[in-house]
């Protein structure tokens, strides 16, 4: 544009000289004629850049050979979880507690490739334990920050394959993949604190996920099969071995407002702690209705979410300490089930209420089982802030009376990665 300028205003100058010199010469009606070129010049250079005049250079289009280094820079977002929570059976229970601070690197590498990196920071306390083993082995002390996932995933491969390498929340149901902070329950389901631990299931190897072509109108169908590393200390004890897992799901449209999933979830792999040995399994089934009226989801809709968790397969000490390979009278010995549910009624676009309905057994004493009854009252400020209210009441097969504690939550977010759910 500057060269473009320069060529007109050259142009313009040389075309004035011309008219003062025909008017000094008394020459005017030359000089008016010459004012009408002028005229004509600068329309046809303004309609056309320039192409009117047969002396005017072709234009020359500038093009930067330099990447904006701003694009180069991932989204990088913050998450927060701090609750403060009265128990009236453990007065000297710490009330007030940062629970988890996220920090989210999210950026597309290339046209083919992204990247997922999520650190956090995990403070222990105010945890709900249904057995005091599992509560054991599901949470590391916290304090410092430690990777949650960080993977490159390819989205785009030919015949709807999406591949995933690196440590990753795996796809046992749809919660498992979800960060504490965005779910509808300040903790996992009992069965999943129980057979899983405090945190999601998450490994590291690799993830192959499959879109089905088929389906169209009447549903959608995919399926993934990971191969991780064993990492889970409740699920596979000190064990590091391989670790299989795979995934089905299901989902339909039932009407304009209402559609349904339904997924089934299998992971395999062996258990291993000092004298104890098996091939461990977990299975899953999992489903959520939701209610979207059209035009209204922002103010109106119901969500309903469930699921079945069987745990088989583990090998208890023998008398004389001598660990032994499973037997058929040793499979009951690790076998637990457990089920839970929830539901959120969204009553406008802030306010949501909600409860849920857990019931495990424990899988080192299936004599032992734990329930959970939990209504809650959610305030979403905004997409970034939610304020909630929950009730935990608890009981034990195995404990005389009931726990009951009352939770106040805060979650935040800053920047682009606010609650992400799948």
């Amino acid at each position: 544009m500057r060269v473009e300028l320069r060529r007109l205003a050259t142009l313009v100058d040389s075309l004035r000289a011309e008219v003062e010199r025909l008017r000094a010469a008394g020459r005017d009606e030359e000089a008016g004629d010459a004012l009408a070129r002028l005229r004509a010049a600068a329309e046809a250079a303004a309609a056309e850049g320039g192409a009117g005049d047969p002396e005017a250079e072709e234009p020359r289009e500038f093009v930067g050979r330099q990447r904006s280094l701003q694009a180069l820079n991932p989204e990088i977002s913050v998450n927060a979880d701090i609750f403060a929570h009265l128990n009236k059976d453990d007065t000297g229970e710490d009330n007030f507690i940062p629970r988890e601070f996220e920090i989210s690197l999210i950026s597309n590498l290339d046209p083919f490739s992204r990247a997922k990196i999520f650190v956090s920071r995990h403070v222990e306390g105010g945890e709900l334990a249904p057995f005091e083993s599992a509560h054991e082995h599901g949470h590391e002390e916290g304090g410092g920050f430690a990777v949650e996932e960080g993977y490159i995933e390819w989205v785009g491969l030919p015949g709807g394959v999406g591949l995933k390498v690196g440590r990753f929340f795996q796809q046992f149901g749809q919660l498992n993949r979800w960060h504490s902070h965005a779910l509808p329950f300040q903790t996992r389901s009992l069965p999943h604190l129980a057979f899983i631990g405090e945190e999601s299931l998450s490994q590291t190897g690799v993830s192959m996920h499959w879109l089905a072509p088929f389906g169209g109108a009447s549903g959608t169908y995919e399926a993934t099969v990971e191969v991780t590393r064993r990492e889970s200390e409740v699920l596979f004890g000190d064990s590091d071995g391989m670790a299989a897992l795979v995934h089905l799901n299901g989902f339909w449209t039932l009407s304009e407002a209402t559609d349904l999933d339904l997924g089934v979830s299998w992971i395999r792999g062996r258990f291993e702690e000092e004298d104890v040995l098996a091939d461990r399994t977990l299975w899953g089934v999992e489903g959520a209705f939701h209610w979207r009226p059209p035009g209204r989801s922002r103010y109106r809709g119901l969500m309903v979410r469930g699921g079945l968790m069987v745990l088989d397969g583990l090998v208890p000490h023998d008398d004389d300490g001598a660990g032994t390979e499973p037997t058929e009278e040793h499979d009951l010995a690790g076998h637990a089930l457990g089920v839970w549910s929830l539901a959120e009624l969204r009553l406008s676009r802030s306010w949501l209420v909600g409860a849920r309905f857990d019931r495990t057994e424990n899988p080192l004493d299936p004599d032992e089982t734990a329930w959970l009854v939990s209504p809650t009252l959610s305030w979403w400020q905004s997409e970034f802030v939610r304020l909630r209210a929950e009730y935990d009441l608890m009981g034990r097969s195995f404990v005389t009376g009931r726990e009951g504690r009352l939770l106040l939550q805060v979650t935040f977010a800053m920047g682009p990665h606010k609650h992400e759910t799948y």
